[in-house]
């Protein structure tokens, strides 16, 4: 199961995954006990806006509780992206990311002790044989991976102070239409002309290609109105979906699964890019 672009933040009025994150917990609940992997395609928290991810977890204990026990049970992997580069450092993540406070039981617990957080990931289909490639989706846009540290300092210093007046920063590439498509293409462009299946977030705008159209697929994000994206491979197959509240037909709540796109075989898409 994947996710990106979480951008867990600090509760406060910029914290953009505030309202989403019982979703995002009762998801991984209820993949957890299905038996699932998760895999965290990038910007899961956010370092530009918020210097200290201590407090990222205190404000989001029971998110990384989760992510926690499938850390445990040897069934989590974490990719950084541009708003999360400061997990590429080694240093940092031992610092930080070892173990976390919990209030409920007045005592540290570990959290992620000896936790590799990379760039990407290589995944081997094994009823097709075919190469999956896991990444933030930042690679292809130059302003947010070359230039990250500037891109940064303006989200610090002056955009977020400008969002509250309403302006939007033109550098990102979820908020700028032209910018995502863009990036899209590069990145379909670039797979298509590998032969490699390629899944990344970044955009927050969720892809799932119909077969012979290409080989680019995006996860989404965990910042949509009133729902998050995921894509999920299981047993051969590639799916899209949503999570969100529902409401059943006594007029009650709860969180439910829907799906968007697919299931698809994954092989046929290699067998159609090769047609």
């Amino acid at each position: 199961m994947l996710m990106s672009d979480c951008h867990r933040g600090v509760g406060a009025w910029n914290d953009n995954f505030l309202p989403n994150q019982n979703l995002f917990f009762a998801a991984l609940q209820e993949y957890f006990r299905c038996g699932y992997t998760y895999i965290e395609l990038g910007d899961g928290d956010e370092l530009w806006e918020n210097r200290d991810i201590c407090q990222i977890i205190q404000t989001h204990s029971n998110a990384f509780w989760m992510m926690a026990q499938f850390y445990k049970d040897s069934r989590f992997y974490m990719l950084f992206g541009n708003h999360d580069k400061k997990k590429k450092s080694k240093k940092y993540i031992c610092g930080c990311m070892k173990e976390y406070y919990c209030d409920s039981c007045d005592t540290s617990l570990e959290l992620f002790p000896d936790i590799e957080i990379t760039e990407g990931l290589r995944l081997w289909e094994e009823q097709s044989g075919m190469e999956i490639l896991l990444a933030h989706g930042h690679q292809g846009d130059f302003i947010n991976d070359t230039m990250w540290r500037l891109s940064r300092f303006l989200v610090r210093n002056v955009w977020r102070r400008l969002e509250r007046l309403g302006f939007h920063d033109p550098t990102s590439a979820a908020r700028n239409y032209k910018k995502k498509k863009k990036i899209e293409r590069r990145l379909s462009e670039w797979a298509n002309s590998k032969g490699i299946l390629l899944i990344t977030g970044h955009t927050h705008r969720p892809v799932f290609p119909e077969i012979g159209e290409g080989l680019y697929f995006n996860d989404g994000s965990c910042v949509h109105p009133r729902c998050i994206t995921a894509i999920e491979i299981d047993n051969g197959k590639i799916t899209l979906v949503k999570w969100s509240v529902l409401t059943r037909a006594d007029k009650s709540l709860y969180v439910g699964r829907e799906v968007l796109e697919g299931p698809v075989e994954l092989e046929k898409y290699f067998t159609g890019h090769y047609h």
